[in-house]
């Protein structure tokens, strides 16, 4: 028996990139950067991952994550080869990701929250949310 498991938070690096096979198939790559829990001295204080996604996930990524937005990522490691322009060898290891999902709200231009269907504010962070405060 083997496991090929991965679960990462990070935040997104850049625009998802969206493309369609020639089969048909939506495919979505995007990288997020997750930081490292003891912080070196020298270096990153983070480690950048690839992450490709397919069908119905693809399409959430696209249509509604974008830069600098928190993730959960659940997929598994997979490695491709393939020979570049110069005729090297060449070998990546990325994830293939199952689920993400959203984990921040995403916020208005002017560093505002985002608004809800109505004009009516977002619900208010988990840490400043109080269930029994009087409305």
């Amino acid at each position: 028996m083997s496991i090929n498991r991965v679960v990462l938070i990070g935040r997104l690096t850049r625009d998802p990139e969206l493309r369609t096979t020639s089969t048909g198939k939506n495919v979505v790559e995007f990288s997020i950067a997750v930081n490292k829990r003891i912080k070196p001295q020298e270096g990153a204080d983070a480690d950048f991952f690839r992450i490709k996604a397919w069908g119905q996930t693809a399409d959430y990524v696209n249509n509604y994550i974008s830069k600098g937005r928190l993730v959960g990522v659940d997929g598994r490691l997979e490695t491709r080869k393939w020979t570049d322009q110069n005729g090297a060898n060449r070998e990546t290891i990325e994830i293939v990701a199952d689920n993400v999902n959203a984990l921040d709200r995403p916020r208005e231009e002017g560093g505002a929250p985002a608004t809800s269907g109505g004009g009516r504010a977002a619900a208010p962070p988990s840490d400043e949310y109080d269930p029994f405060a009087d409305e």
